[in-house]
């Protein structure tokens, strides 16, 4: 799919095909969404450029997220969004070509950031005339973006939080919810510092001047705080992940006592069993009427002042 943004007087208005490329004036955006090989070319073959390849948007080198020529600028960055559960966050690479005035961008995912920025061009379109007007708009939508799904990570982190203040059983579904959480908060902070690298490089342009350079130096601000915040994030998960493993050793060292306790309290029947269990001819009280309960009674009595002895001491 293809959506085309032109300027027209004081408003930017949009079409969904480039056979009337001829026609319009002022173009600002080319947007390629799961386009087909066909729109694709028909895009490089009518403004000679070459969009990357999925390999390429997906370098980390600095060289591959972001250079620049005499007569465009090309920049890879990764955008995120939740999965179709909410239980995942999911990252898309997008590729900015900027020619002179006019931005291309190549992407295959439906992303809120590019809805968002869309929005706010029909909200206010006597605003934009130049596409690193778009492009600069499309990366503050893209880092809004990201806090709010901070925040959503935030939300679930402090609920965990009260789960395990409240239940404080260790379950095997809390130590999953802990792993999930900082996954999703280890991506949150790459794409966050993959936007830094990426807006860093664009600020050392001469293409991106006056509002322009401002807007973009406000929002590796943003992108800053919301490092120390993911960051403050990924601390909370692994003070929890403490706090889970210590309420099961916790209950491990219960159930250990429990099973010590137990044998030392049978322990004194056992070595008198042992001995009135001796095959000896001459045994002591081996006759006696009353030998048995005798013998059941000085295990009783054993046991029962093991146990006093435990509770005296508070161990019970």
């Amino acid at each position: 799919m293809i959506r085309v943004f032109y300027k027209r007087q004081n408003a930017v208005l949009k079409i969904k095909s480039i056979s009337d490329l001829d026609s319009l004036e002022n173009l600002i955006w080319i947007d390629l969404q799961n386009a087909s090989h066909e729109e694709v070319a028909d895009v490089e073959n009518n403004f000679d450029l070459k969009f990357q390849s999925r390999q390429e948007q997906l370098e980390i080198e600095s060289s591959s997220r972001y250079f620049e020529t005499d007569d465009e600028i090309i920049a890879n960055s990764n955008f995120l969004q939740f999965g179709d559960e909410g239980n995942t966050l999911l990252s898309h690479a997008v590729s900015f070509v900027l020619q002179d005035d006019m931005l291309f961008t190549y992407r295959e995912a439906n992303l809120s950031s590019f809805a968002d920025c869309v929005r706010i061009i029909k909200a206010s379109g006597k605003s934009f005339h130049t596409g690193k007007q778009i492009m600069a708009t499309l990366l503050e939508t893209g880092v809004d973006n990201d806090a709010d799904l901070l925040e959503s990570l935030a939300r679930q982190v402090s609920s965990l939080g009260r789960e395990i203040a409240l239940d404080r059983k260790p379950d095997e579904g809390l130590i999953f919810q802990i792993n999930r959480l900082q996954e999703m908060t280890m991506s949150l902070r790459q794409n966050s510092v993959d936007k830094q690298r990426v807006l860093s490089a664009i600020l050392k342009s001469r293409e991106f001047e006056g509002e322009d350079y401002e807007r973009l130096r406000i929002v590796i601000k943003d992108i800053s705080s919301l490092i120390d915040h993911t960051n403050f994030n990924f601390e909370r998960l692994e003070y929890f992940q403490d706090t889970f493993m210590s309420l099961v050793n916790i209950e491990q060292n219960q159930i250990i006592k429990i099973f010590t306790l137990a044998s030392v309290i049978f322990m004194p029947p056992t070595l008198i069993a042992s001995i009135y269990g001796m095959n000896l001819r001459n045994y002591p009280n081996s006759q006696w009427e009353y030998g048995f309960v005798f013998a059941i009674g000085i295990m009783v009595l054993s046991s029962t002042l093991t146990i006093l002895f435990f509770k005296r001491r508070n161990w019970l």
